[in-house]
């Protein structure tokens, strides 16, 4: 698809942000950003908006940063290299102290505002502000286009969501012709909610995903509000024209374990809510060069199998393994996520004598468990929520949402029952 006359894409930057702590995320934030958590077997989440930037020939792109950022650091600038001659780049912006502010990023806003200095460095015209930790596709092109079209000075992308759930999300009543009259956050009251005029059986929530003109985040931004969605948008509805966009397909905001156990386990599905195989729309990420999988006289039902495993005489049913995994002969995993490794295993990598191997071992039962990468499960290990509550801290494992997560470069002595 070509750009229209109306924008093009040395017009935008984009930026996306990529500070937060991730706490509903924890353990898998324990030692990361959240937008460097493993998906899909060989992903991080942070490759969704990067990708669907590349897809609409947006290559001027800064993450924001301050979390336990050193993986998400690494992930970039390993992934995302564009050669001499381009004008792209993904820029890591890190929070930092300078004279005139010792504090970190108070909020999304407040991350923008403090690397203005940098991103209008940069000749553009519009601003567009992602998250670093959805689950996707979206054709930028078509926000920019109809922001441009609509004369808006600010445009939000909506997605339509129930009822039940619309008090996790900021909702928006949009009257005719797609202009935000009405901003209300986390709305739980059904009278309010009949209140907000939307689609016609939902009501429209933000995704967190902005189209500014440059001018108006430069002013939106004077003052010390910390957040968009919160500060900014409801303000800015008041003075100046703020349009919706609709957003009608896939769309899952990446916040719990839950969440995140149930958008990997779909990818599994005949026909998953999220494409990967979408050749017109590629997800790109960190090329590793693995051998492919090799499977021996195993049974695998309703799974994906990520690059550079070894299975030997295992049971996979409805699993996501991810790259490098080693699965011993006899294991059984069921409804589960194992993210693999970051490096195949080595005797001078052991971490503990007696330590078992990097991977899953001979005769592990496996269930509605996340096991985080380079974990090492040894043999006659049972793993399970049954007869568990749905939040527990234990050695070596927590309990999030009745799901079992093994966290990362955790040691599973043979035998253990969890």
């Amino acid at each position: 698809m070509l750009w229209s006359t109306a924008v093009r894409p040395q017009d935008v930057v984009a930026v996306i942000m990529g500070g937060g702590a991730g706490t509903r995320l924890f353990p898998l934030t324990k030692d990361r950003a959240k937008p460097a958590v493993p998906l899909a077997g060989k992903y991080r989440l942070v490759d969704i908006p990067i990708s669907n930037c590349l897809n609409a020939d947006l290559r001027r792109i800064f993450l924001l940063t301050q979390f336990n950022s050193s993986s998400l650091h690494r992930h970039i600038q390993e992934s995302y290299r564009f050669d001499s001659f381009s004008p792209g780049f993904v820029e890591i912006l890190a929070a930092e102290q300078r004279p005139d502010r010792t504090d970190w990023y108070q909020g999304t806003a407040d991350a923008v505002r403090q690397n203005l200095m940098h991103i209008n460095s940069y000749a553009h015209r519009l601003v567009l502000i992602l998250s670093g930790d959805q689950l996707y596709r979206m054709n930028y092109r078509t926000l920019l286009e109809q922001h441009v079209s609509s004369g808006a000075e600010v445009t939000v992308a909506t997605t339509p969501v129930r009822a039940d759930v619309a008090g996790g999300f900021g909702i928006m009543e949009v009257a005719e012709g797609g202009r935000i009259t009405r901003f209300v956050e986390k709305p739980t009251d059904p009278a309010i909610q009949a209140s907000l005029r939307g689609y016609p059986d939902r009501l429209p929530a933000s995704m967190g995903i902005y189209v500014f003109d440059r001018e108006v985040l430069d002013d939106a931004l004077i003052g010390s509000e910390h957040d968009f969605g919160k500060h900014i948008i409801p303000r800015l509805i008041e003075t100046r024209r703020v349009h919706a966009f609709q957003h009608e397909g896939y769309w899952e905001d990446i916040g719990t374990i839950r969440a995140f156990y149930d958008a990997n386990l779909d990818l599994c599905e005949p026909l998953p809510q999220f494409n990967f195989y979408d050749a017109s729309a590629p997800i790109f990420t960190h090329a590793r060069y693995l051998p492919a999988t090799k499977i021996i006289k195993s049974q695998v039902e309703r799974s994906v199998i990520a690059d550079g495993c070894i299975i030997n005489d295992a049971l996979i049913e409805h699993s996501l393994i991810g790259v490098r995994s080693r699965i011993q002969a006899g294991a059984t995993i069921r409804d589960a996520l194992v993210m693999g490794q970051d490096y195949y295993d080595s005797p001078d990598r052991v971490p503990i004598p007696g330590a078992p191997a990097m991977g899953i071992g001979h005769a592990a039962w496996i269930e509605r468990t996340i096991v985080d990468k380079n974990a090492r499960i040894g043999d006659d290990v049972r793993i399970t929520p049954d007869g568990k509550p749905d939040f527990l801290d234990g050695p070596n494992f927590y309990i999030r949402d009745g799901i079992v997560i093994i966290p990362k470069n955790a040691v599973i002595m043979s035998g253990t029952v969890i």
